[in-house]
């Protein structure tokens, strides 16, 4: 059986070449396979490798047929079952990574924003030195301050 990418699938139903698709359960996950024109079969694959693209729902499968201009198909459910989604390594994680990734965006979204606000103030600058040595003459007199209280006694 052959494979197609994503883009592959594009250019060949584009191209006219795709005879009919079926969206084919396989435990709790849903498969793409594609019959052209020239008489081959074919699965979707993933775009970087050989491993066939899996969908946990067949909405997600529809709407990417639809998507390229397939919109009429055939299914086959007969080996289906939903209590077999399983969890993989490529999966397990990916909630987390995403969760990871889009924190990491909002986070680089507010510090552009803050950097922004800083170049656009209108007040003059003041040099790094100054202000440190002014936040060091602000602590000296904190710490004096703190050691001519009384102790508390306990």
């Amino acid at each position: 059986m052959q494979t197609l990418t994503l883009e592959q699938l594009r250019a060949t139903a584009m191209a006219g070449g795709v005879s009919s698709v079926t969206l084919k359960a396989e435990g709790g996950g849903f498969f793409v396979s594609i019959h052209t024109r020239a008489g081959a079969d074919a699965i979707l694959t993933k775009a970087r490798s050989c491993e066939p693209r899996q969908f946990a729902r067949p909405d997600k499968a529809m709407a990417l047929l639809r998507e390229m201009g397939i919109e009429v198909g055939l299914f086959d459910v007969s080996h289906w079952n939903p209590e077999a989604k399983a969890m993989t390594s490529g999966n397990e994680g990916r909630a987390r990574a995403m969760r990871e990734t889009h924190a990491a965006a909002r986070h680089t979204k507010w510090l552009v924003g803050e950097v922004q606000a800083a170049i656009d103030d209108p007040r003059p600058s003041i040099a790094h030195d100054d202000v440190m040595a002014e936040m060091e003459a602000e602590l000296l007199a904190l710490e004096a301050a703190a050691s001519k209280r009384p102790a508390k006694a306990k």
